[in-house]
């Protein structure tokens, strides 16, 4: 553990490379000790300071829930951070990558929720009768910290790598994917990437009830009305101005974004 001062220090760090946006060294490696109780409260640091300049949080989205992240980040868990109102960009405009450091896109299934899930023992059926609907959409993420070398305190420190979200504009029923998907992701019309909504925790669902249980623990729900991002079906891959990159599942409407 850290003490608070270093706290408020390290999220000094993360809030200055966003606004400025540039990338500074892993956390970690000043601070060996950090710890994922440090971690959440660095994230919770920032996102206090968001809000104190006039973003609202909207939702949550849970990172490195497929083996394909886990692999390339080097972690094991899941982890979760905040979604603002500031992070949801106007649908069918392109999207202006000049305020990110090093972006990356992935496809995701994203929930809506109708009612409030508060942890613990939520389960997977529990997350399907709150959801109002689902929809398929590109997350993009981007971090921090120089060359993406994060581990999972400097990844959670830095809000789960947030950025903006990317939502499709057909709503399903959230029983629409019960059944796994393959899901496809697209730079300039070229296959890049690919994998299934099964690769999520074993179900989209699934990981929106660990970040239910995982929240409950701070006794934080998640409310009715906010957006939960369930995690990557596929790998991250880099996104630069002038791409066309399209988010698609299985039987479902695709997701294209314009970056500029």
């Amino acid at each position: 553990m850290i003490d608070a001062a270093m706290r408020h220090e390290l999220a000094g760090r993360l809030w200055d490379a966003r606004v400025g946006v540039r990338a500074v060294r892993p956390l970690t490696e000043s601070q060996p000790g950090l710890e994922v109780a440090d971690a959440y409260e660095i994230q919770s640091i920032n996102i206090r300071r968001e809000i104190d300049g006039g973003a609202r949080i909207v939702g949550h989205k849970i990172g490195l829930t497929s083996p394909a992240m886990q692999q390339m980040m080097g972690v094991d868990i899941p982890d979760f951070g905040h979604l603002l109102d500031t992070m949801v960009p106007d649908a069918g405009r392109p999207v202006s990558l000049s305020g990110y450091v090093q972006p990356r896109v992935e496809v995701e299934i994203a929930f809506v929720l109708g009612a409030e899930l508060r942890g613990p023992g939520i389960t997977r059926e529990d997350v399907e009768a709150a959801t109002s609907h689902v929809l398929p959409c590109l997350e993009l993420i981007d971090s921090r910290i120089e060359n993406w070398r994060i581990g999972l305190m400097d990844t959670i420190a830095d809000n789960a790598s947030s950025a903006a979200v990317l939502l499709g504009g057909h709503q399903y029923p959230p029983d629409v994917i019960r059944d796994p998907r393959t899901a496809t992701l697209l730079v300039n019309g070229e296959l890049v990437a690919e994998g299934s909504t099964a690769d999520v925790l074993g179900h989209p669902a699934e990981a929106v009830a660990w970040l239910a249980n995982a929240l409950g623990e701070f006794g934080v729900p998640l409310e009715a009305g906010h957006l939960v991002l369930s995690g990557s079906c596929t790998r991250a891959i880099d996104v630069r101005p002038g791409d066309r990159v399209s988010a698609r599942f299985e039987g479902l409407s695709p997701v294209d974004v314009d970056f500029e």
